[in-house]
């Protein structure tokens, strides 16, 4: 980047990303790689490499040429084909060793299923001592920064008396002796360190020199701890971007996990164990393949003198592993080595840093909050990872669940929440332990969508970069950053751009860790300031109004199949579920799986029908026939009918299947194999209760959150004025009107006569003689982008919601019907009702 001031536009240019990288690609033309290995993955911004990358073509290819073409039988027996398998396998690790630059004199590879399953595996294994009158017990020590799994080692060792011990980053160099302790010849206990290459939050990388650091009872705890040391370093996020070389750290164990590296195959990790520790590891349970003897009638086994035998139970995942040697294959061949992999990623990583960390809104206040140690000086201390979270123009925090949405409608996929890294998140976003427990009681959990507690962040935003990421997905990513949370005019630190610029250039050629220093100036970790309440704009605008007044029901639509178009009525039965057949059918693929307009937007062109009179469902669309099914079957049909499991919202549902036809029809319109599935008129199913719920929860079909969905006309009018007045939307040719948006919402009940957004206050309400109880906000997500009408996806009216809610974006409240007990009938709603409203005593 040069000296001279750039505005933003220009910062995002190829050349200006020039400028301040250093490798970009692998020689040749970098660009056709990309788009013929990864052609699945055009028009998507693909920024999760951390959780799982992607794997090539060629890799595939390869692959099923290989075992189309080779019989490969069980390595257990001893003809032909498994002596292939056996024979393939073991070259696959020597592969793997050879990867890490060691060799089968010094490690021995034992396959998992995962990083996690190896971590266990040790957990299970290690020879732990708990305290006695001979001396102290073994310690189990793990960094803060660790991932869940690795924490997890703790329900285990705490049942046999292990004393677990968190150590900070700050205490294991802070604390540690001058002088190396060496081995203590007196004391044997077994002790286990355990830490991260790289954190798999921030893409801090720890020194690898901390293995003989702990080792040689150098540094903090196992300097103050009398035993032997054993160092478990997991690897499973450095390696995917990253060089290791075990010649530089012998650690006694590495686990792993492939696809992180190479995308395919899933389910397949291993445990690097160094053969000097592997004497250690003692294990209960002997399955198929490790017993070298054993005898049915009597306590007898010897275990299998080949460890990597010893500890795969049964047979090993072979043609997967096989599929490990394509898979180096291809990335050797695509990229060179791993180092030019680590260079290349950490340029994408660290020009993203430095123009989102310097990025303002208008009014000069910073637009992100990052969360990363030092300054990505250098690839040696810092991964293709960035840790973040988005600020308003007030400085106030927007929670990590809307940035998600909005960007899945800009087709940007990123990860949200903690990771399974609590330590890092606490120490990063200042939440103490206390206010975890809180955020439980307030509903949150860990992979849920409650970002904001208190106006407080549960979580974050992160992004990471994989070998065949490209310039395109961080100038796309930044852009979309601009155009949705930036107030404008766009703006740039220009002096913080230089000092990160100057910040690289004194690093370059360095080896070593720099000292500590806390990214985005006035932003520091572990001390995020509490924003207050979110801020809910838009919340019950006005008091022109009294309370008890009274509003009107002007639509009413249902949606029998859940997903399809919508159904408008001016009179209906409210039953046990809500409207009478409301989301009572939905389409599933064929394997099962709920079809929504986010897979199918499609979906909303077929045009179900409800007539009650002749207890028929008629499906129609353009180009075909209408067809029906029954909306009631007798008992009998009931019997006869195929029982399907699915889920709904994670909740487990049981359906009938509603036959051939139905299927054959909604398979040749939506070109895809699928079925048409209906709830079992004789199960139950209830609402997922809260915190502050009521006992008894009420009773639903197959709707996503609750019984009934009501929107607010004037909120809606608000929301298309500000559709109108967006001086920079991408789509100012496309004026949606009332009707259009109100569609966009897919709503059960429409009022009007409210104040825009009035309806978010209020706790209970009365539509004619039928009494509701209001349930909580709808929260929005890039469906109602899908236009009802044609099917086709648009960016409003998500990017004007977003722009004028902060906290969690919502339109519109959730119902529960409440019966009082001993009402005259049926209820029946009906356009044109009144509404009688009570809100909320705040």
């Amino acid at each position: 980047m040069s000296s001279a001031p750039m505005d933003f536009h220009d910062l995002c240019a190829f050349e200006s990303f020039q400028q301040c990288c250093d490798q970009y690609g692998y020689g040749g033309d970098f660009r056709d790689a990309v788009e013929q290995e990864f052609r699945r993955s055009k028009g998507v911004t693909y920024l999760d490499h951390s959780a799982a990358t992607l794997y090539p073509e060629s890799l595939l290819r390869d692959y099923f040429r290989d075992i189309s073409t080779n019989l490969y039988g069980n390595p257990h027996s001893h003809h032909p084909s498994s002596s292939l398998t056996h024979d393939t396998v073991e070259r696959v690790r020597d592969r793997v060793l050879q990867h890490f630059n060691t060799t089968s004199k010094e490690y021995s590879v034992i396959f998992t299923s995962g990083c996690t399953a190896a971590l266990k595996l040790v957990a299970e294994s290690f020879p732990w001592s708990s305290d006695s009158k001979r001396g102290a017990g073994s310690f189990f020590c793990y960094l803060t920064d660790s991932h869940t799994s690795v924490v997890g080692i703790r329900g285990l060792t705490s049942a046999l008396g292990v004393v677990a011990l968190p150590v900070s980053p700050q205490e294991l160099t802070s604390k540690a002796k001058d002088r190396v302790q060496g081995e203590d010849v007196f004391c044997q206990t077994p002790h286990l360190f355990c830490y991260p290459a790289q954190s798999n939050f921030s893409g801090r990388k720890y020194p690898l020199s901390h293995v003989r650091g702990i080792q040689a009872r150098r540094l903090y705890p196992a300097c103050d701890l009398r035993g032997r040391w054993f160092v478990l370093l997991d690897a499973a996020s450095h390696v995917s971007c990253s060089p290791l070389s075990l010649q530089d750290c012998p650690a006694d164990f590495i686990p792993i996990s492939f696809y992180k590296i190479f995308g395919f195959p899933t389910g397949l990790g291993a445990l690097l164990v160094h053969n000097d520790a592997a004497g250690i590891l003692k294990k209960s349970y002997f399955g198929g393949g490790t017993a070298a003897a054993y005898l049915s009638g009597e306590d007898y086994y010897v275990q299998a003198e080949n460890i990597s035998d010893r500890f795969e139970d049964g047979t090993v995942s072979f043609l997967d592993i096989i599929a490990l040697n394509h898979a180096f294959e291809s990335l050797y061949r695509i990229t060179g080595s791993m180092h030019n992999i680590q260079q290349h990623t950490f340029s994408l990583a660290r020009y993203t840093y430095m123009l989102l960390s310097s990025l303002c809104h208008g009014n000069g206040r910073p637009v992100a909050r990052l969360y990363t140690e030092g300054q990505f000086e250098s690839p040696v201390t810092q991964g293709a990872i960035l840790n973040f979270n988005l600020l308003d123009s007030s400085g106030q925090i927007i929670g990590y669940s809307q940035v998600d949405r909005m960007a899945s409608l800009y087709n940007i996929h990123v990860r949200t929440g903690c990771f399974c890294n609590t330590g890092a998140c606490q120490a990063f976003l200042g939440i103490t332990d206390q206010q975890m427990k809180r955020n439980l009681q307030a509903g949150h959990v860990c992979g849920d969508s409650i970002d904001l507690v208190d106006g407080r962040p549960t979580g974050s935003v992160r992004v990471s970069f994989g070998y065949m990421s490209t310039f395109e997905d961080c100038q796309k990513f930044l852009k979309f950053i601009a155009e949705c949370f930036v107030e404008k005019p766009v703006t740039v630190d220009q002096v913080r751009l230089q000092k990160l610029k100057t910040a690289r250039a004194s690093s370059e050629g360095s080896s070593e860790h720099p000292s500590v220093e806390i990214s985005n100036g006035d932003n520091h970790k572990g001390a995020e300031r509490n924003s207050g309440e979110a801020s809910q704009k838009g919340s019950g605008h006005g008091d022109s109004k009294s309370p008890g007044e009274a509003s009107t029901l002007t639509n009413i639509y249902i949606y029998p199949i859940k997903s399809c178009a919508a159904y408008e009525v001016h009179d209906w039965p409210v039953g046990p579920l809500g409207l009478l057949y409301d989301r009572g059918w939905m389409v599933v693929n064929q394997n099962g799986v709920c079809l929504s307009q986010k897979r199918e937007t499609r979906l909303c062109l077929v045009r179900p029908q409800v007539h009650l009179a002749s207890n028929k469902l008629f499906l129609q669309a353009s180009g075909m026939d209408t067809m029906s099914v029954p909306l009631e079957d007798d008992v009998q049909l009931h019997t006869n009918s195929r029982v399907c499991h699915s889920k709904v919202c994670g909740d487990r549902v049981e359906t009938m299947d509603c036959g051939d036809e139905a299927a054959s029809w909604l398979s040749d319109f939506l070109g895809q194999p699928c079925r048409l599935i209906r709830q079992r008129p004789d199960y139950t199913r209830e609402k997922k209760k809260r915190p502050g719920d009521a006992a008894d929860s009420p009773l639903l079909s197959l709707v996503n959150e609750a019984q009934y969905l009501m929107i607010n006309r004037a909120s809606v009018e608000l929301i298309q004025e500000l559709m109108s007045s967006r001086q920079d939307g991408c789509e100012r040719d496309q004026r949606l009107d009332t009707q259009g948006v109100i569609r966009r919402f897919r709503a059960n009940l429409v009022i009007a006569g409210a104040e825009p957004f009035e309806e978010d206050n209020w706790s209970h309400l009365i539509i004619g003689d039928t009494r509701f109880m209001v349930a909580g906000r709808c929260g929005r997500c890039q469906m109602i982008g899908i236009d009802q009408d044609t099917g086709t996806k648009s960016k409003e009216p998500l990017v004007s919601l977003s722009a004028y809610r902060t906290g969690k974006v919502t339109f519109g409240v959730y119902l529960s019907h409440q019966d009082p007990g001993g009402s005259a009938g049926p209820n029946v709603l009906s356009v044109g009702s009144l509404i009688r409203a009570d809100p909320h005593n705040y």
